[in-house]
């Protein structure tokens, strides 16, 4: 009896050494696979909120810059000013260089 109780003991002695070695030593149910989905969604979150402020800042500065331009098509289409008021100032607000009409520079 005392044999095979020794028995016994050494080959649950020897299952218990050979799990780790079988299973790998991350057997015990930790893992650090678990790292990687937070990880993972820290990641595509950040993506998310790097591309919409991105976006965001786009259309703010595309808006920014046309804002001025539609005020002045508003005054024009009320009749406030006329068309060469309208032309003079909307080259002002693009920035054209060129000069006026007739092709002078200023």
């Amino acid at each position: 009896m005392t044999s095979s109780l020794a028995t016994a003991f050494a080959v649950q002695a020897a299952q218990l050494l050979a799990d780790p070695v079988a299973h790998g030593p991350w057997a015990g149910g930790f893992s650090p696979w678990f790292l990687l989905f937070p990880l993972f969604w820290i990641l595509v979150i950040g993506l998310i909120i790097f591309f919409a402020r991105r976006t965001w800042r786009r259309n703010h500065e595309w808006a920014t810059a046309r804002g001025g331009e539609s005020v002045l098509r508003e005054r024009y289409a009320r009749g406030e000013i006329d068309e060469t008021e309208y032309r003079q100032r909307l080259e002002v607000l693009r920035g054209d260089s060129r000069g006026d009409s007739r092709g002078n520079r200023r």
